[in-house]
């Protein structure tokens, strides 16, 4: 878990809209188009990419960064709730906010992706 990343996504949990996914519930699959990422404040999120094993994302983690980065940016994989799980969604406007009003959010999601990137070339 990344706190410090869950600690600012709490500060703006206030102002962005809460979703909530029930246990199984697919929050987006493969090859659907994507604009937004999504923060997760509780719960669990499993990533399937069709293949390899699956990735496990938890408080603190985000899911769908590829879609900031990259105009008509597709999912790559399928997103499911492993448990009840809140999250919030950002989209393009929302993360420049968020990045600019605590830049230090940027560097918590560098070091998180880093982390995570890490992981997938054990």
């Amino acid at each position: 878990m990344n706190s410090g990343l869950l600690h600012t996504m709490q500060a703006f949990a206030s102002s962005l809209p809460l979703r909530v996914l029930t246990s199984g519930e697919v929050l987006f699959e493969a090859g659907e188009p994507g604009a937004t990422i999504f923060c997760l404040l509780s719960g669990a999120i499993e990533l399937d990419w069709g293949g390899d094993a699956p990735e496990r994302f938890g408080p603190g983690d985000v899911v769908g960064v590829g879609a900031l980065v990259s105009d008509n940016h597709r999912r790559h994989g399928t997103a499911r709730a492993l448990e009840p799980t809140e999250l919030i969604e950002l989209g393009r406007e929302q993360f420049l906010f968020a990045v600019q009003e605590t830049p230090l959010f940027a560097i918590e999601l560098m070091a998180s992706l880093e982390r995570r990137l890490r992981g997938l070339e054990d």
